[in-house]
């Protein structure tokens, strides 16, 4: 690794997820103004809008919308091309 070209203020922060209440510790370098205690010790807090637990593509709640029956027309448009 270079000398000089890495970030001097890398550190431990915590990342709190707001629409479902979950924190996860991890090093970082963001700024923030909020902290919080975790075991005892302060952490600095950034607050997240969604992140892999609350997103819907990775807890598997995404829904496909279909409107119109797009996939339905596609389907019959070129059902006969299949084999």
């Amino acid at each position: 690794m270079k000398v000089g070209i890495h970030p001097i203020n890398y550190r431990h922060v915590v990342f709190k997820d707001i629409s479902n209440g979950d924190v996860f510790l991890t090093k970082s370098t963001v700024s923030t103004k909020e902290i919080v205690e975790i075991d005892g010790v302060t952490y600095p807090l950034v607050k997240l809008e969604i992140s892999d637990t609350s997103h819907p593509f990775y807890t598997g709640k995404q829904k496909l919308v279909d409107t119109a029956g797009r996939v339905d027309k596609f389907m019959n448009r070129y059902k006969n091309r299949k084999s």
